[in-house]
């Protein structure tokens, strides 16, 4: 319960009162500190991809924290791995793909190898880690783990539990000092995306810099983004699970397009099952909100998930 409380404390500060229109991006140049919250590698660039390119060429210091490395997403790890039955140590050897994937990533978007950070928290868990597991030990059923594994996360060997996920991200925070934070709506159908969006406002809230932070969805329901395949021409749609939100689209301009769409190539992994998908997301424009959710659903914070929704294996990992 107390963690509850301190959710809707957090949102109640990052949720101001509705206005007549959201109000413009903030103006990106030399001086802004942006930090993009990712879920999963190939969701910094699936989210933020244009921005960050623009941003990167304007001089803009720019750092992406991966809250967890993707390795439970059985699916992709068949493929990848060659196996009908993925083990843990084929789980293991997903995730470590996918770390090295993200930072190519990031390197085709113009990000400094010095400025991503790896947390290395459980795929899958960390919603769990959040609500059930914030002081008690968690196991993940995909990798085995119970603490992070990898030796390019911030704190290799951290227990997985929800105080330590708190604490490595704040660690990020106070290292970045952002003067923009851009981080998944508690919409997004995924449960990992919504949790990362909510640490980010706890954290933020914290720190009284919840204003600094715009939301993004990757999972916006089961026919979005449309037209699916790459589209660049094409302004992005509002998600069908963000329609109460008020959306700020950020123009991408070509070479911001073709970043993107390099970044989105980097995760080979990813494009083996859903690369049609993930091309849907080089649009012309990308769209984030200065709200986590509409005035009126606050309460879904306290009751997550807000908008409950069965995800495919494909759709429950981008």
């Amino acid at each position: 319960m107390r963690i509850l409380v301190t959710m809707l404390v957090c949102v109640a500060t990052a949720a101001p009162a509705a206005t007549p229109s959201p109000p413009a991006m903030p103006q990106l140049d030399a001086s802004t500190r942006i930090l993009v919250v990712a879920p999963h590698p190939d969701d910094e660039s699936l989210c933020c991809g244009g921005l960050v390119a623009t941003a990167r060429r304007m001089g803009a210091q720019v750092a992406i924290v991966w809250v967890t490395s993707g390795g439970g997403f059985r699916l992709d790890a068949m493929v990848v791995e060659k196996t009908v039955r993925p083990k843990a140590a084929d789980m293991r050897a997903l995730a470590r793909r996918r770390i090295d994937e993200a930072q190519y990533a990031a390197q085709a978007l113009g990000v400094d190898a010095g400025q991503l950070f790896f947390l290395g928290y459980p795929d899958r868990g960390v919603l769990a880690l959040l609500l059930d597991h914030y002081e008690s030990p968690y196991r993940s059923k995909y990798t085995g783990a119970d603490a992070v594994p990898w030796e390019q996360a911030l704190n290799p060997g951290s227990p997985y539990d929800g105080a330590n996920l708190e604490r490595d991200f704040a660690q990020v925070v106070e290292r970045v000092r952002p003067t923009l934070v851009l981080a998944p709506s508690p919409y997004d159908a995924h449960p990992d995306h919504r949790a990362s969006g909510i640490l980010a406002m706890r954290v933020l809230g914290a720190r009284g810099e919840a204003n600094r932070v715009y939301f993004w969805i990757v999972h916006g329901g089961r026919a979005w983004p449309t037209p699916r395949g790459l589209r660049p021409e094409l302004p992005q749609t509002p998600p069908p699970r963000g329609l109460q939100l008020p959306w700020v689209p950020f123009a991408v301009d070509a070479p911001s397009r073709e970043a993107k769409r390099v970044a989105l190539r980097m995760h080979e992994t990813q494009l083996k099952v859903m690369g049609r998908k993930m091309m849907s997301f080089v649009r012309s424009t990308e769209l984030y909100s200065p709200r986590p959710v509409a005035a009126s659903d606050t309460r879904c914070i306290e009751a997550l998930p807000c908008r409950p929704e069965v995800l495919t294996e494909e759709e429950a990992t981008l």
